[in-house]
């Protein structure tokens, strides 16, 4: 499946109820048992039926670091972007690390909101060398005007 923003994040970002300057935005990698792909109308973490979060070796859910909010007026769009991410040493999983979750932390998984599911490179797998997410050169997000 293509990347997406779920559906409960694009209500929360017209509503000004997220806000990249200041949440604190994470990220987790799930494996191909996955149905975050899916289920696109889900409000918190726990609420997918099966996550199936990377079990590989030094394996950690990542804060976003950096992030920034800019508007591109030549693409009529803003863009949201952080510093990309890495995971040293990243041991290889039960399964393949079919995408990522990039969702606003709050307090614990029941109030986590996912905001949007990338698998743009994937597959992939530890394999025990680091996993870098390199964020696409125009943002992790984009909102378009047009």
């Amino acid at each position: 499946m293509a990347n997406f923003v779920y559906t409960h994040a694009a209500y929360a970002l017209m509503t000004g109820a997220i806000d990249f300057a200041t949440d604190d935005i994470r990220v987790a990698l799930v494996m191909t048992n996955t149905t975050a792909d899916t289920e696109l109308d889900v409000d918190n973490i726990d609420a997918f039926s099966t996550l199936d979060e990377c079990d590989g070796a030094n394996y950690v859910r990542k804060a976003l670091a950096d992030e920034a909010v800019t508007e591109d007026e030549a693409n009529d769009r803003a863009e949201f972007d952080a510093t990309d991410v890495t995971w040293t040493a990243l041991g290889t999983g039960t399964r393949q690390i079919q995408g990522i979750i990039v969702y606003q932390f709050n307090t614990d998984d029941t109030d986590a909101l996912p905001i949007c599911w990338i698998d743009d490179g994937l597959p992939a797998d530890g394999g025990g060398n680091d996993l870098t997410l390199q964020w696409n050169a125009e943002g992790i997000l984009q909102a378009a005007s047009a």
